[in-house]
Order: C-alpha cells, then structure tokens, then sequence
C-alpha cells in the first residue's frame, strides 16, 4: 500500500471542515446550494463552511470587506508566488444541468509558469477562465452537466496552474439548475448471453504485517512487545516499572546475555515494592486466559504474579530458580467484560529478577488465533490470503519467522511504526489458511531483499523433506511441503516510499533473476509482477512477460469529493474499469504479450480515509463504502475477462473489514457486503441492458446451483422503483436447460443512512435482511441500498 498516497488536490480539505457535518437530505431540498456563497457568515476569523489550508507566512487567507455585494468576500494575498485556495463543498443532483456563478476581482496577480486566480469546479467537467494583472469585479459563469456525479468542490484559487501572486477577492457564488433529466429505470436481464466466468480468486483478503491487523487482531496475544523491544517504563513501551519514581533505579537492561532480540530486563528488587505491568488488557466474559512467563534470578526468589481490574485481583506465586525457565499462569475468567485489566509481575525478595519473555492469552484461542476473529474470518470464505506485505515485505527477512517462537527476535516495524514479534511467521500463516481453508498467497522481498532469500522461501516452503531448506522446515516441525502455488515478486517497487525502490529499467532485470530462481526451485508456482499503470507497466510487460503469470495493479480511493454518495461509490468501479482498460491496451500495443493471457491481480483495493480509530490506519468504513465495494464487484464481474485475483486490503482493523477490539470483534460496514455477495451472488456473467440509471446493476448465474442473481446498487437518497424483464423466462447453462421457477429472494444490505457504521460490541446497524420477493416485474430498492436478488431455477 502507498505510504505516502498521491492525493488529488483538497482531499483532507473537505475531510476536516470545521462546520458541522451535514448530511446531504433525503430530499434534495438542498442541491446545487453553496453554503455561505456571499461569505457574509462569519464566526471570530472563521469564514463558516469554507476551508482553507493552515495559516502561513507565504500566503494570507482571510475575509475582506471589499465585497461585490454586502459587506464581505473571500481573500488571498500572497507576496510571493504561491499557492492558496478557499474551498466549499456542494450536492448536485445527478443527470443534471446546472449554472456556475461566481465574481472575481484582481490586484497585480502574477502566474508562473501560467495560470493565475480564478474558480475551478472539482467533479464535472468544465473549463473556467485565468485572471492576472489587476481588474474590478468580473462575473464568472459557466453551465455544465454532472452525468453520474451529485458532488462538487468549489474552489477559489489564487495559483491555478501553477504558483501566483498578488492580491484577489471572492464574492457572490452560486449554482441554478437549469433542468434535471426524468430517468424511468428498467432492467432487461438475458441469461443466455454469457460471458466468460468470474474467478472465485476475486473475493480474497490481503493481511499485513501493520498496526492492529494481525498482533491485537488476528492474533489472540494481550501481551504487547512480550519480548522487550522497548525497554520498560521508554517511550513507546507498553510496559511499566510500578514502585518507583525512576525506572532506572528499578530495572536495568541486560545486554550482554538477552534471552532473546538484543536485551532482557533486570527488575532491581528491595523485595516490596519494585513490579514490571502492562495496562488495558481485554478480558471476555466467560473466557479465562493462560500463559507463561519465561525468568529466572539472581537467588531462588518468589514472584508474584497478578492479573487484576479495580479490586477484582488474582493472584498467583511462582518459585524462580537461577536458570532461565518457562513457569506457566493461569487465570480464571471474570463474569463481565473487562477493557482495562493490569498484568503485573512482582518480586518478592531482595535480589535480581530477569524476564525473557511473556505471554498471555484467551484459553479460547486456536492455535494463537483469536476465536472471535477466526469466526469472521470464516464467514467471509475467502479463496485466498496475500501475506505478509504490503511495505513491510520490504524489509522483512522470513528467517525471523520461523523457529521456536519465544526466540525468534523482535525488530522495529521496517515500513510502518510499532513492534514486529515475529510470533506470526510462515508457520503460523500456513497454519491460519488451513484454518480458514483458504490458499496462502506470499509475497517475497525484492526490496532489501535477495534472490537466494527468495529462492530459499520457495523450497522452505515448497521442498520435499530431502532438501535443505525442506529438511529445515521439518525440523520446525511440517514436515509434508505446503505446495504454495502463488508468489509475488515484490511489491509496489516502483514508489520512492518503498525499501529497495529503483528505476524500472533496473526493477526488470531484478524481477526476470527472481523469477529465474524461484522457478528453477519450483517450475509450478505461479508468479505475480509488480504493476502500476503507466510507463511501469509497459516497460514490465514488455521485458518480464515471459516470466509473470499475473500482473499485480493497486488502488486506494478517498473522500476526496466531502460528500456526494453516488461519487463516492462510483470510484471504485470506475478505477477497476480504468485499469483493465489500460490492459486492454497494453495486449494491442506491445508484441511481447501476443498470445499470453497476463490478467491482472487487483492484490489492494478498497478506500482508505477518515481518523485511525482501530489503531494505525486502523479506519471506520460506512454504509456509503459497503456500496462502493458492493459496486466494485459489479465491476468485477464486468471485467471478468481482465481481472483473475482480487484481495481487499486489508481483512482485519488496517482498513480491514472486520474490525476489532481487545474484547470484540464485527464485520465492518465492508465485511457485510463481501460476505453477503461471497453466499449470494453468481460468478457467470449475463447481459444486462435496459436505462439502469440510477443504479449500478450486473447480472450473473451462480454455478452451484443455477439460480439468477442480480446485483442492484442504489447509490442515491430515493427509492427506485424498475421494471425487471428475464428474457425468455430459462436459459441454457453448461448443457442444462434451466427454467424460473418463480420462486425468489431479495437480500439488502442498508442502514438508517449512508454514513452508518457498525461497532464492535454493539448491535451491528448496517446489516443484510431477507425477505421473499413476490413480485419480480416490477422490484423496488430502497435509497442507499446494495440488493442481491436471487431467482430460483429447475
């Protein structure tokens, strides 16, 4: 994933607005309305509902009484050349036709290279004049139609293109509908025009190595940095000297024989007061917890250890001889939900308490994996996982991974902040996909990263027990090859964000040596290039074809918009249709992929804005992104030509659809719909014709059992009622006449509005219900609704 994401101009700038947040109304009373247009509205220095950047010294942004009309307008000056805007959000309706108005006046603006002051109009298509030098007040006004789009930012610039300078106001804007186009929706289905089979691959799941994703997600370990990266009581531990007004008069850091990573704490005990804790464990009804600590001590020594809430303390004693040993603990389960439980360990007599490691965890987990999550995980049916990166396979050397667990060492996070234990390495992702009956998906180091490192993973993973890295394996205890059959060379090399970055000239040959290696350990992987459209894509296709199996293409999309909900949703789609389009292309224009059938692996895809409140990147997703993922598949199945793998980044808190909790765990507005569509939706894809607006609508035949299916998407604020006509009434499916039985189902995924969001621990509010469909020529949808309707066969 992109660390650093390009942004399109004002993505955070809607985002953040200090008015409050508005949703548009149901009605659309409000469209095409530019709240406080005349910028009279003014709170302390505060020009309310317009947004402009921070406060700085190269460029004044302020409300001025030089005004076109009443008493204020919009400012930018700049002494130098810079760049400053004032920007406003605005609904419009879709398939519409509106006016722009806007006053403008200048003062010895000066552009370079080019551009100067003006307004810009972002979503529609439009072009706007550039004002330089110094005019009075000059009227501004275009018409425009906004097609599929009910969103636009308003934009008043001084820097248009470019940088600028001097001096210019802004007054008087506003929108008019000139008309608005009356859309009669009806759908025409014809099952028997078919295309060629979606791949179940579309519906995989991407996990990375990233804050709460896999240690605080995944993985059922409460303990944070169990093996001591941080030393206890620095910044950026979890862990704390309790007794003490220094932490270094308590404990001490041994460096000279680390039980395990580069240092082992030393508690300095007086035999009374000295403790090592770790705060806000998660603690379920109902579940006790085990695990173990691994010391020992200067003296045979007594060790409290206690796990405790409020006055709620358990308590256990422990005998610590001189020789590092794994005592096991045991806590019973509380009767309530705990957020906040404190694990201490407490020596009890004068002398020198090292402890190498710890570990605490629900008696409910299987083999490490939260039982909760696992459940969800479950549900999803994901065909396939990709792991461990993402950025972090960059920098990430799998030795680490593998080995007795409290051993293995821990290391800063190479891309992104916080500790990697290493807890979770191949063993435990294998693990995971057997769990899950999935199939793993590993992506290699082609950053800092060698080849033997590559080559070495492969038959680690892959090698019969006769050869070296498979008779290591076995010694770890798998002794059978797990016969991975997907592997990616790399990720996102082209970005100067990530470890390793080079030239494409240079990444070419680096990919074609991979391949080389990997291939020659395993003939019958199947390998994945780095992609991204554009001159990366061509130079990799050209010079790499003959050794990809698959092309790997990610895109994140934002909030850029700050409001619509049919521009929102429709990103997605529009960015999968993009990128296969551009593939299209590159099959018609470069020789080397004649008679190959290199499809793209979609292994990113989702949005990815809003606060971190599950942790890093950890963000909340809403109804308006179910519909938009719910849209994606649509497009998917569209392009089931171009796209053979998908895996939605990613599963679990990071952007995840499932989100989590110390002590609960949901499916995220997102994760209700790639369930829903997984169980519901077909995968053979059937003609769809008719006026569809406003709706995003697809059609497919799901193998299992020959049922119709329809996906029908209304990304809008009213109901939609459609005429629905099946052509012919039964089809032809793999040599079996199937008819309609009349019999159907329509499952809907909504909420109370599109910005509802479900919550761990609480009654999931955006959810699927289900109910018999006892009209199927004439169906309504409700607003900002994604509708699976299945039509039985016999």
């Amino acid at each position: 994933m992109k660390k650093n994401n390009i942004v399109l101009f004002g993505i955070a700038v809607l985002c953040a607005c200090s008015v409050p947040k508005e949703r548009q109304p149901l009605t659309g009373g409000q469209w095409g309305e530019i709240k406080n247009g005349s910028a009279e509205e003014v709170v302390s220095s505060e020009v309310l509902y317009w947004q402009a950047p921070p406060a700085s010294k190269e460029v004044l942004h302020f409300y001025d009484a030089t005004a076109h009309d009443g008493t204020r307008s919009l400012c930018i000056s700049a002494d130098g050349l810079a760049n400053g805007y004032w920007n406003n959000r605005v609904n419009l309706k879709p398939w519409s036709k509106y006016r722009f108005k806007g006053w403008i006046k200048c003062e010895n603006v000066v552009a370079e290279p080019q551009g100067g002051a003006g307004f810009r109009l972002q979503g529609v298509e439009v072009q706007l004049p550039d004002f330089t030098g110094t005019q009075d007040w000059t009227l501004v006004s275009c018409d425009f139609e906004t097609g599929a789009n009910d969103c636009v930012i308003v934009s008043c610039l001084l820097g248009t293109e470019g940088k600028a300078k001097g001096k210019v106001w802004f007054d008087d804007l506003s929108f008019e509908c000139l008309g608005t186009e009356v859309i009669e929706t009806s759908i025409k289905v014809d099952p028997a025009e078919q295309k060629a089979e979606m791949s179940p691959y579309i519906y995989g799941q991407f996990i990375e190595h990233m804050g709460h994703c896999i240690y605080g997600g995944i993985w059922a370990e409460m303990l944070m940095d169990r093996k001591f990266w941080y030393a206890p009581g620095q910044k950026g531990s979890p862990w704390q000297i309790a007794g003490t007004d220094k932490a270094e008069e308590g404990l001490y850091m041994d460096e000279t024989a680390p039980y395990t990573g580069r240092h082992t704490p030393v508690l300095k005990s007086d035999g009374k007061r000295i403790a090592l804790k770790q705060t806000q464990l998660g603690l379920r009804p109902g579940i006790s917890c085990s695990g173990y600590i691994v010391m020992k001590a200067d003296r045979e020594m007594p060790v409290k250890v206690m796990l405790n809430y409020g006055s709620f303390i358990q308590e256990l004693s422990l005998e610590v001889g001189t020789t590092y040993r794994k005592y096991p603990v045991h806590f019973s389960a509380f009767d309530h939900k705990v957020k906040d439980a404190t694990f201490s360990i407490c020596p009890q007599k004068e002398g020198r308490l090292w402890i190498g490691t710890a570990s605490l965890m629900p008696d409910d987990h299987i083999d490490g994996f939260r039982a909760d999550v696992l459940a969800l995980l479950r549900g999803l049916k994901a065909p396939v996982y990709r792991w461990p990166g993402g950025n972090f396979v960059s920098g990430y050397d799998w030795h680490d991974g593998i080995g007795e667990r409290d051993k293995r060492p821990p290391r800063r996070n190479p891309a992104w902040t916080g500790v990697e234990s290493n807890d979770v390495g191949i063993h435990e992702f294998m693990r995971l996909c057997e769990l899950l009956d999935t199939e793993p998906y590993i992506a290699v180091n082609a950053g800092l990263g060698g080849v033997k490192e590559a080559a070495d993973e492969v038959e680690y993973c892959n090698g019969t027990e006769d050869t070296p890295m498979g008779k290591w394996r076995k010694q770890n205890g798998q002794a059978k090859p797990w016969k991975v059959k997907w592997w990616s060379v790399g990720n996102e090399m082209f970005g100067d964000w990530q470890l390793g970055f080079m030239s494409t000239e240079a990444f070419v040959k680096k990919h074609n040596s991979f391949a080389d290696a990997m291939w020659k350990v395993d003939s019958s992987i199947h390998l994945i290039a780095v992609g991204e459209v554009g001159r990366w894509d061509e130079m990799i296709l050209a010079n790499c074809a003959d050794r990809m199996d698959l092309v790997s293409e990610h895109f994140y999309c934002q909030d850029w918009h700050g409001g619509g909900l049919m521009t929102h949703v429709l990103q997605i789609p529009r960015n999968i249709r993009r990128i296969a389009e551009a593939h299209r292309g590159y099959r018609r224009d470069i020789p080397a992929l004649e008679g190959k059938d290199i499809r793209i692996c979609m292994d990113e895809w989702n949005y990815w804005y809003g606060p971190h409140i599950y942790g890093e990147l950890g963000t909340r997703y809403f109804l308006r992104d179910a519909l938009g993922i719910a849209a994606g598949l649509n497009e998917f199945l569209r392009q089931s030509d171009m796209v053979f793998m998908a895996n939605y980044a990613q599963t679990v808190n990071v952007i995840g659809c499932i989100k989590a909790t110390t002590t609960d765990a949901c499916y995220a507005s997102t994760g209700e719909v790639l369930k829903l569509y997984r169980e519901q939706f077909g995968t053979v894809p059937v003609k769809v014709d008719g006026e569809l607006r406003p709706l995003d609508v697809a059609a497919a035949i799901r193998s299992s059992d020959q049922a119709l299916t329809l996906s029908v998407i209304n990304p809008g604020w009213e109901e939609v009622t459609f005429d629905l006509d099946i052509l012919g009434g039964q089809f032809e499916y793999q040599a079996k006449t199937c008819r309609l039985n009349g019999v159907a189902t329509i499952y809907t995924l909504t909420g109370p509005d599109d910005m509802a969001y479900n919550t761990p621990g609480q009654e999931s509010v955006v959810k699927v219900s289900e109910k018999s469909l006892k009209n199927t020529k004439q169906v309504k949808v409700g607003p900002f609704s994604a509708n699976v309707i299945v039509l039985g066969t016999e």
